[in-house]
């Protein structure tokens, strides 16, 4: 297993959607961690606040395991965010954690 960071920039206007698909994204989200996959995952804030409320989101992080790139980047294609057009643009790559 190696680890990779899955990236997704929102569409415009995605936050109405992306409300509407999130049940449905963290219960996937949800299986990566019960298999102990899931190093950290989140959104990334289009503003500096703590609690930036849905149009306040501007994309997601992911950082998992996977057996491979393939791997990685079919299990992202097929997130709920992915294939019901929340995102406008996506990003899967290789990682090598050194801290912590």
């Amino acid at each position: 297993m190696m680890l990779y960071v899955l990236t997704g920039e929102d569409a415009p206007g995605a936050g109405a959607r992306r409300a509407e698909l999130r049940p449905a994204h963290l219960a996937r989200l949800a299986k990566l961690k019960d298999a102990g996959r899931i190093v950290l995952a989140g959104p990334l804030l289009a503003i500096d606040s703590p609690d930036p409320g849905p149009d306040g989101v501007a994309g997601s992080l992911i950082v998992a395991e996977f057996d491979s790139l393939d791997e990685a980047q079919g299990w992202w294609r097929d997130d709920p965010y992915c294939a019901q057009g929340v995102f406008a643009a996506t990003r899967v790559s290789p990682f090598k954690q050194v801290l912590p």
